[in-house]
């Protein structure tokens, strides 16, 4: 019998490293091959741009120069490719000054998906013991990394509607002062675009009024907005500008990211960003030098030939009504089952990739709860709203993902995940 090797002396955040539990319910879904997942946030594999990538990879193997795209590329990405997003970017907004635009331009950088941004600004602007306030709710992913790097989760307050409380935000942030606390405080971030997961868009009033409520507080910190899914609209864009554009953020330091992997092919892994501070964009790609000194390249090369030549917006233009269709779908199965005669409510949402459900307060849908079990016994699995909260997290919420299904399997799983809601009403 081998000898037994000595314990491994973790660090603090091996120690804090725990399985994330979006590995727990892909777990569950390949065990059972009949279950219907709407739980995994996956684009529809069968709209993904497979003509257009061929058509990059034609064009960039046609090319007479060296094949400098099969090389190492730099750690802020691609010049070009940058500057193609940066004017996609700078479209959408209407920034005070030449120098907002200047810098919004060169600060745009190239990460390995939204993700690896979100963990670079947390990596340097937080301790362990730290605070960030967040949307609430806030996406579940995004939580699990915050609570491995040993910081505190602090809901943004929201009315009964749903929307930004300011005054319960103030009261938030005198608490924060009382208790010495609000030096601790080191961001604020919310996915502002139909967001994952309520889908619900913050509007420009709401983004003033966290902006007012911390400039009342003297509490400027940086403002994480994650505009993953802005171009993820239905049929209308959301028309609130970022924290990029908006008056009562001018003082903070602003984070604005967003990916390719949901609008285009999550497949590629292309995330970017840009930064109205210089230094903490420089002090992120220091990080991401010691990550992997630079997205790769070629992936980037791709998506730079794609852009160019008109191939995201067309693809956009293919997956907006494959989307509306599917959120139809499912809406329309759920509403067919007699959910809202349950109690059951939700939003229909303008974009994005999911439901956010409501359920009777006295219901536990959370992750070890018997409804849960009771879905996957019924051949369905979602996404327990309880993961969504930064704190005080209810049980009663639910998230559901129509990005995956067709539009018959989407009915069949709204009339499984009813039928079992109809068992414990």
């Amino acid at each position: 019998m081998p000898a037994a090797t000595a314990p491994i002396a973790y660090s603090a955040l091996g120690q804090r490293a725990q399985p994330p539990t979006i590995a727990r319910l892909m777990a569950l879904m390949l065990e059972n091959p009949s279950l219907l997942s709407l739980a995994a946030g996956f684009t529809d594999t069968r709209t993904l741009p497979e003509p257009a990538v061929q058509a990059a990879v034609a064009a960039l193997a046609s090319r007479p120069s060296a094949p400098e795209h099969l090389q190492y590329g730099t750690n802020q990405g691609r010049p070009k490719l940058r500057a193609l997003l940066a004017e996609r970017l700078l479209a959408q907004e209407t920034l005070a000054t030449p120098a907002d635009v200047a810098t919004v331009r060169k600060n745009v950088f190239i990460t390995n998906g939204s993700q690896q941004a979100l963990y670079l600004a947390m990596q340097v602007l937080c301790e362990p013991g730290d605070i960030v306030l967040v949307d609430r709710p806030s996406y579940f992913v995004y939580l699990e990394m915050l609570a491995g790097l040993g910081v505190r989760a602090l809901s943004l307050p929201v009315d009964a509607a749903g929307h930004v409380d300011g005054p319960a935000l103030r009261e938030l942030l005198a608490d924060l002062r009382e208790r010495g606390e609000l030096p601790r405080l080191k961001a604020v971030y919310f996915v502002s675009y139909f967001s994952n997961p309520s889908a619900r868009s913050l509007e420009e009033a709401e983004k003033t009024l966290i902006a007012e409520a911390l400039t009342a507080a003297g509490a400027i910190v940086p403002v994480v907005e994650d505009a993953a899914y802005r171009e993820l609209y239905y049929e209308t864009q959301h028309a609130a500008r970022s924290v990029l554009s908006l008056p009562a953020w001018d003082a903070f330091p602003k984070l604005y990211l967003s990916t390719l992997t949901k609008p285009f092919a999550t497949g590629l892994k292309v995330g970017y960003g840009t930064s109205s501070d210089t230094g903490l964009m420089e002090k992120m790609l220091h990080v991401k030098g010691h990550h992997d000194f630079g997205t790769a390249n070629y992936n980037q090369a791709l998506l730079e030939e794609v852009i160019d030549q008109g191939g995201l917006d067309a693809q956009l233009a293919r997956i907006r009504p494959v989307y509306l269709a599917k959120m139809r779908a499912l809406h329309a199965a759920l509403v067919a089952a007699g959910l809202p005669a349950l109690g059951w409510r939700w939003a229909v949402p303008g974009g994005g990739l999911y439901l956010w459900l409501s359920a009777p307060a006295a219901l536990d849908t959370g992750l070890d709860s018997a409804f849960c079990r009771a879905c996957v016994e019924a051949g369905v699995l979602y996404v327990p709203g309880e993961l969504c909260f930064g704190d005080d997290a209810p049980k009663s919420f639910v998230r559901l993902s129509f990005g995956v299904l067709g539009e018959a399997d989407l009915a069949e799983a709204g009339r499984r995940f009813a039928a079992v809601a109809h068992r414990f009403a």
